[in-house]
């Protein structure tokens, strides 16, 4: 499905985009490819594949999960206005 010169303004005035005359012969081509190889690709038969998060059978390699700064809560909520039991309060913004 190629596209037209009418789409293409249609596109680039929902896209919010000013193109000059002539960069629409350019931008025609090749949002024509991008949108004939989305079609290629919607083509395939893929009733038997299974979605997957990564091609590899492999597990991600991680941290150990441990603490590695000081707990410096109260000092830093003494700027605050106000605070109760470690939480900040504020204004109700919201009845």
């Amino acid at each position: 499905m190629s596209l037209d010169k009418d789409q293409v303004q249609h596109i680039a005035l929902l896209a919010r985009l000013k193109l000059a005359d002539d960069e629409f012969e350019e931008i025609v081509e090749k949002l024509s490819r991008i949108v004939d190889f989305v079609d290629q690709l919607s083509a395939v038969a893929t009733d038997d594949v299974l979605p997957m998060a990564h091609p590899l059978n492999e597990t991600q390699r991680l941290r150990p999960d441990r603490v590695t700064e000081m707990d410096e809560r109260d000092d830093i909520q003494k700027n605050a206005p106000s605070v109760e039991n470690g939480l900040y309060l504020v204004p109700k913004v919201l009845e």
